[in-house]
């Protein structure tokens, strides 16, 4: 009688993990969409749940409750379009690219994609910001973030000499964050003006705005 003990089998767990996943971007799109429909306050975590056709106790387990909520609308909306997170993406060309005009250009493009998703939910927190102290709290966060993030690419623009002398990279970022938030609504919503025209008018602003004007062929 063979007496060699069985191995157990290694639980697999990625079907789990798929199940779950695919459950919170469910959850994450429909509250997308219930708070653009209803607003911040009109929008309750048991209609999300409902939505969802998830439990209450999930979404505050997951995701902590209305604000964390939005929190997940948001960081999904930065991730842009495509199967890759547009941070990636960006980070990808800047740190290889020898043409700061292609470094400037990729960004206006994903400024662009990800305003489409973002400018929305921006909005959408900046108005409940002035009722509501989590929504506030989070406003705060979102723009420490963004800033942050601007910081980081501008940083870049620096490491590689291409950052303009008389700007510090704290100014470069600080105008890369109005520039990116405060163009998108009026020309893309308001005028109706394409992707493609906003990123082409974005790239000509940061450079303009940023470049060592050695980068762009013009003189200091």
């Amino acid at each position: 009688m063979d007496s060699t003990p069985v191995k157990g089998r290694r639980y697999d767990a990625s079907g789990r993990r798929r199940a779950a996943e695919e459950r919170r971007r469910t959850t994450v799109d429909q509250a997308r969409a219930l708070f653009l429909e209803r607003g911040f306050a009109g929008t309750t975590v048991a209609a999300v749940a409902e939505r969802a056709e998830v439990s209450v106790e999930t979404i505050y387990k997951s995701f902590g409750g209305k604000a964390g909520l939005v929190r997940a609308v948001w960081q999904q909306a930065l991730e842009g379009t495509g199967p890759v997170p547009a941070e990636e993406r960006s980070d990808a060309v800047s740190s290889v690219a020898d043409d700061p005009l292609e470094v400037i250009g990729t960004w206006a493009r994903l400024s662009a994609e990800v305003g489409e998703r973002a400018a929305p939910v921006l909005a959408l927190v900046r108005e409940a910001a002035a009722a509501d102290p989590e929504a506030a709290d989070l406003l705060t966060e979102i723009d420490d973030g963004r800033l942050a993030r601007m910081v980081h690419n501008a940083e870049a623009l620096a490491r590689h000499g291409h950052l303009r002398p008389s700007l510090s990279t704290r100014r470069a970022a600080e105008a890369m964050t109005v520039l990116s938030s405060s163009l998108h609504d009026p020309l893309v919503d308001g005028f109706g003006w394409s992707a493609a025209e906003y990123s082409a008018l974005m790239a000509r602003l940061l450079a303009a705005a940023l470049l060592d004007d050695r980068a762009t062929g013009g003189s200091d």
